[in-house]
């Protein structure tokens, strides 16, 4: 587990009424947004259209939402992928989360109100909306800057058009005496884009790219934009996807939400970003097939993986739940075929001899590189 720095993240003000498109002070955002999805996968950004009220507002409503009884939240509410409750589990016990797609419609958030309250709950329904409608316009201001900083503006309403927004909740319990703070080891989204808004307690890190951790305060006015894989495979791999974790540092529960940028359509690396020092490495991805695929119920995907560089933590899991965990040394160097062979007979072995309740070390990168994309790198 790396040690943390006092590295500082870069932090775009938002609330600059003179940052419009063509202006000197637009063009320097749009450098600084690349830097840091670029050197950290991230930035933080300054955002004064969630007032103190709507923040206060929208974590009473998480709250609210998480003191249900667990086979309420267990219900199904959405037929997407990744959407519904995810929480009990044994190996991340701290942590528990639910997801509400199209934040911003009423007629969605109406729908898993329902589901959750038979006789409704107007407060939580328009909290979740009036939180969503400011921060999807944050997404697509950041967007359009990211585009913008490599010369692909034209591509950006395309983009938009075929954007699908989900919220999900986030709730960290307190951990108990002799406990492991982890609420959520180091770990990448698979998202084009998470925002993650914190509450009170902190906790989130984000990991560098020589393994040290930059700590992220929480702030009403602060959100973090980070790179999931699709803006990483959309990038050419120039954009670093962000790697972070939880750690329960105070004695208090912790709750956080995600705004989740996802793409309902095809994913392709921009022709502009292709050269010399960036040869293509991914083929054209259809992103909602990519994550159907990797959440299926007959197929066997990586989930988890995390700690010292050198030796992976796996957790290997289908639809019907967690199969296998274990320990995997990530050896770079051999060949796609003889990697994957050492890794069955690993598994193999690791059931065998029960190694699969064994928690330790993880490079994440490695793992996600094999399991999650690689079928749409390019030879």
């Amino acid at each position: 587990m790396g040690s943390q720095t006092d590295e500082k993240i870069p932090v775009i003000d938002f609330t600059e009424k003179n940052l419009k498109p063509g202006s000197d002070l637009w063009d320097l955002a749009c450098k600084q947004i690349r830097h840091g999805l670029e050197e950290y996968g991230c930035f933080e950004a300054v955002y004064d259209k969630v007032p103190t009220e709507l923040h206060n507002s929208i974590f009473s409503a998480a709250k609210e939402l998480f003191d249900l009884p667990i086979e309420t939240k267990e219900q199904k509410t959405s037929n997407r992928t990744g959407a519904n409750y995810v929480g009990q589990d044994p190996f991340v016990p701290l942590y528990e989360s639910l997801g509400l797609d199209n934040p911003t419609s009423f007629e969605a958030t109406e729908s898993f109100t329902r589901i959750m309250w038979p006789a409704g709950n107007d407060t939580f329904r328009e909290s979740v909306r009036s939180f969503s409608k400011p921060v999807a316009e944050l997404y697509e201001t950041a967007t359009r800057m990211v585009f913008d900083s490599y010369g692909v503006g034209r591509l950006y309403d395309s983009h938009i058009e075929s954007a699908f927004y989900r919220v999900r909740f986030f709730k960290y319990s307190a951990p108990k005496p002799n406990e492991s703070n982890v609420g959520m080891p180091t770990h990448i989204d698979m998202t084009f884009v998470t925002i993650l808004h914190q509450h009170q307690v902190e906790g989130l890190q984000i990991r560098t790219k020589d393994d040290k951790y930059i700590a992220v305060q929480a702030k009403p006015s602060s959100f973090l934009f980070i790179a999931g894989e699709g803006l990483m495979a959309w990038s050419n791999d120039r954009i670093r996807v962000c790697e972070h974790r939880v750690i329960l540092k105070e004695n208090k529960g912790r709750l956080s939400l995600g705004f989740y940028a996802l793409v309902n359509g095809v994913i392709k690396v921009p022709e502009e970003l292709v050269d010399e020092e960036y040869p293509l490495s991914y083929k054209p991805i259809d992103y909602m097939d990519f994550l159907v695929n990797f959440f299926t119920n007959d197929t066997v995907n990586m989930v988890y993986c995390w700690g010292a560089p050198g030796i992976a933590v796996v957790e290997l899991c289908s639809g019907a739940g967690v199969l296998l965990k274990l320990v995997l040394l990530p050896l770079k160097t051999f060949p796609l075929l003889l990697r994957l062979s050492l890794l069955l007979l690993f598994c193999e072995k690791a059931w065998e001899f029960h190694w699969h309740n064994l928690w330790i070390g993880c490079d994440f990168t490695y793992v996600v590189d094999l399991f999650h994309l690689k079928s749409n790198k390019v030879p």
